[in-house]
């Protein structure tokens, strides 16, 4: 055991780690701060040493994790300076931990603009996915918030010199292509990043290296940007720049300034604010808000109420419109942008009573409620004060947001209650249960495992918020992993 009185040093020692952890795991801790060069586990007692190349490096570690508290799968790590001012191992054991860290992580993370020899030899070449090289693919996953290349720019530039990104959507989700000045900074990044959340609980970043050696960019704006070329115009289209006086005129800011690169978030969210008037984007209709357009739907089985359930696992749903005259087709509102696009991200193609759903941003801002007595009333419900809303202020149902899945997780299941009932209740949606399983500590909850994704779709419509007794609703939501 070490003393905390220890003096500084090369080597780290670090306690507490989780039981079976890997020399991946706590070299990952250390790569922000520079270049690792050994690790050495005791896995008996839950500890390791951790050895840095430069002992500035080491230092700026041990303070930075005395004032973030160091942690691996959720358990805090405590970290000090070891007595011992290097390794000493085995060959072989220097070989297999040189074997969990990638080149660039092995190499050191590069200082801003300086090559590593693994870059000199990509440059120009079209490594296949999955090779090292300067350009990262980051996909965004459980999206609840939006992100703009500045915080991407914020967040990557801390292991090297970002110099372009790209941004744009596929299959509905976010993308972006990172450019780094080296191919050791990128994997530095990737070791670091991938996996993790921007915000806690959501935007996950899932990361992968490129395809391509280089990006090409030809506009600043809030899709792409080109760091080492502030000179770049923005490239909006005549539809936005004609935009621009009424947004000047609306918020007292003059167009020459809204015309600037460097304010192109700012532009882009008051457009966003302003997409509900007359202010239009590139695709002729509002910039995507709070509502989403729903179409090919079974008519026969859709409702307001039907539509409330399901998309509300992703967001609290203010309003739903049945379209009077397309009764396959249905407008939701949201009470965030950010919700309708984590929606958008779950939903769109998922199988709901034998058809397929298509779900895009409408180009209405909200949700216009009709006449009293009109034909379409039975087909419009305001939604508003819902005591059904899952995203409370403060609520923790933000960091338990999954994709549609044959397996739902079940809550607020009272005493006596036992797992025929609850089998019993769910075959009753006209499913087949294959699988359950309540928690081993707590059996107010429970997994329960349907026959495919669509019969758990309709299970959770129909039992959501389902009274079991006077005090108790049953909640049901889907769930991250299936029944082991």
């Amino acid at each position: 055991m070490e003393e905390s009185t220890t003096s500084p040093s090369k080597v780290l020692h670090l306690r507490n780690l989780p039981d079976g952890v890997t020399e991946r795991e706590v070299m990952l801790l250390g790569v922000p701060f520079g270049k690792v060069v050994n690790v050495l586990l005791l896995k008996h007692k839950n500890q390791a040493f951790l050895e840095m190349a430069e002992p500035a490096a080491a230092s700026g570690l041990v303070s930075y994790y005395n004032t973030v508290p160091a942690t691996i799968r959720d358990r805090s790590v405590y970290v000090q300076f070891s007595k011992h001012q290097e390794l000493k191992t085995t060959q072989g054991v220097a070989s297999s931990v040189q074997s969990v860290l990638a080149p660039g992580i092995v190499g050191g993370i590069s200082s801003p603009g300086g090559a590593s020899p693994s870059s000199v030899a990509l440059e120009g070449a079209l490594p296949q996915q999955g090779c090292p090289n300067s350009v990262l693919r980051v996909i965004i996953e459980n999206m609840l918030y939006p992100i703009t290349i500045d915080i991407l720019q914020q967040i990557f530039s801390k292991y090297g010199s970002v110099i372009r990104i790209v941004t744009f959507l596929k299959n509905s989700q976010f993308h972006a292509l990172i450019q780094y000045s080296d191919s050791g900074s990128a994997t530095s990044a990737k070791a670091a990043l991938d996996s993790q959340n921007i915000y806690n609980g959501c935007c996950t970043l899932r990361i992968d290296f490129s395809k391509l050696s280089n990006l090409t960019v030809k506009f600043n704006n809030e899709k792409t940007r080109d760091f080492t070329r502030p000179d770049l115009p923005s490239g909006e289209n005549e539809a936005v720049a004609a935009a621009l006086p009424e947004l000047s005129a609306a918020f007292g800011i003059p167009t020459t300034l809204l015309q600037s690169p460097a304010l192109a978030n700012l532009r882009t969210a008051l457009l966003t604010l302003a997409s509900g008037n007359s202010v239009q984007g590139a695709s002729g209709g509002g910039l995507p808000g709070s509502v989403l357009l729903v179409s090919n739907l079974n008519e026969k089985m859709i409702t307001p109420h039907v539509l409330f359930i399901l998309f509300g696992v992703y967001g609290d749903v203010t309003r739903v419109k049945v379209l009077y005259n397309k009764r396959d087709s249905a407008l939701i509102q949201f009470k965030e942008p950010h919700q309708s696009q984590t929606a958008l991200s779950n939903l769109n193609g998922v199988m709901l009573y034998g058809k397929k759903m298509h779900v895009t941003h409408s180009r209405h801002a909200q949700v216009q409620m009709p006449q009293a007595g009109s034909n379409e009333d039975a087909l419009t419900e305001d939604y508003t004060n819902s005591p059904l809303h899952r995203f409370k202020p403060g609520s923790k149902n933000y960091q338990n947001i999954f994709p549609p899945s044959a397996t739902l997780h079940l809550s607020n299941i009272p005493d006596g209650i036992d797992e025929e009932y609850i089998r019993t209740l769910f075959v009753s949606t006209g499913g087949t249960v294959q699988n359950f399983r309540f928690f081993q500590n707590d059996r107010r909850m429970a997994l329960i495992q349907m026959g495919s994704t669509e019969e758990a779709i309709a299970a959770l419509i129909a039992m959501h918020n389902y009274k079991i007794n006077e005090s108790n609703h049953l909640r049901v939501s889907f769930s991250k992993n299936p029944i082991s």
